[in-house]
């Protein structure tokens, strides 16, 4: 499970090759027996955006919205039963009320409200003071909310029982009542609002190198004698495969990056390496960067007796 911005997505790679590179490495390894579980602050309608902007594969599962909404799939299939869980003590018109009683809180985009998130804009050096306030008056009301500064920009507020790491928890807690316990389960992240994510005991847990200073600091105070959360020396999706080799949670060196086809080998055949390995070779062959070699051909001819079977 990962947080796409600044995590999976690095905005300062305009090719997004560290992205390509784990995508390669997830569809010829992971794909058949893993799930793939984006985390964003995002909306539905602003996470639909970045997916046509960036070559995001399509997850099994995608929390958004500070992990207040939960989604299956492609058709990104609601989970209901999921918003009935935190929605005690939750009045979004109190909370609204309340906030617009704090100018330095500003609204953001109407796509960004969502049912159980309200969110705005705040400057760093007016934070501490204004969220202790705002605390202070929804607890008067009788709310059970957390409020989540992250980036140092984005401030939201949201249902107690709700965010990335409960969203995370109710998920597993999910899979174990179906049978289907995680052998591992990895959670990557940037920023203050995938603190939580770090908290889930049964997890591995990497802070991309370019993390905020929010989350490092939070992993200074709460989780920096747990030797199953690393802070990587990798940036954004680079960082993930890194973490993969470090907690040996399995292969961790990308398709895209071995140049001799001859030495890309897994142990028991599977048709997604095939297909990434045949994608690399087209893909190469088409920038004339592949020397004519009949043990290659001979290579891709037993692939796809492999794959016809």
């Amino acid at each position: 499970m990962f947080c796409l911005h600044l995590t999976a997505v690095d905005h300062e790679d305009p090719q997004n090759l560290s992205l390509i590179r784990f995508n390669a490495l997830w569809e010829a390894y992971y794909r058949h027996d893993s799930l793939l579980v984006y985390s964003t602050g995002r909306s539905p309608t602003i996470y639909r955006q970045l997916r046509n902007e960036k070559p995001l594969l399509t997850p099994d599962i995608t929390i958004m919205s500070v992990g207040t909404e939960i989604a299956y799939g492609e058709s990104m299939l609601p989970d209901y039963g999921w918003e009935q869980c935190f929605k005690l003590n939750w009045d979004r018109d109190v909370v609204t009320q309340e906030t617009s009683k704090f100018p330095q809180l500003v609204p953001q985009s109407d796509t960004e409200q969502r049912p159980h998130k309200v969110s705005f804009f705040l400057e760093k050096p007016k934070s501490l003071e204004v969220i202790k306030a705002l605390s202070e008056r929804l607890e008067k009301h009788g709310l059970d909310v957390k409020i989540i500064y992250s980036n140092g920009t984005a401030l939201d507020v949201l249902p107690k029982g709700a965010g990335k790491g409960q969203a995370l928890a109710y998920l597993l807690k999910k899979f174990k009542a179906n049978g289907r316990i995680p052998l591992n389960s990895l959670v990557c992240g940037d920023s203050g609002n995938d603190a939580e994510l770090f908290t889930i005991p049964e997890v591995y847990g990497v802070m991309v190198s370019n993390a905020q200073e929010e989350l490092l600091q939070w992993h200074a105070e709460n989780a920096k004698n747990n030797p199953n959360i690393i802070h990587s020396t990798e940036r954004c999706a680079s960082g993930i495969i890194q973490a993969i080799g470090k907690f040996s949670l399995g292969p961790n060196v990308s398709p895209r990056d071995i140049r001799d086809f001859r030495k890309c080998r897994v142990n028991i055949f599977s048709p997604g390496h095939e297909v990434v390995k045949f994608y690399l070779f087209y893909e190469r062959w088409r920038r004339a960067e592949v020397e004519k070699s009949d043990q290659l051909m001979e290579n891709l001819k037993s692939s796809f007796k492999a794959l016809h079977g």
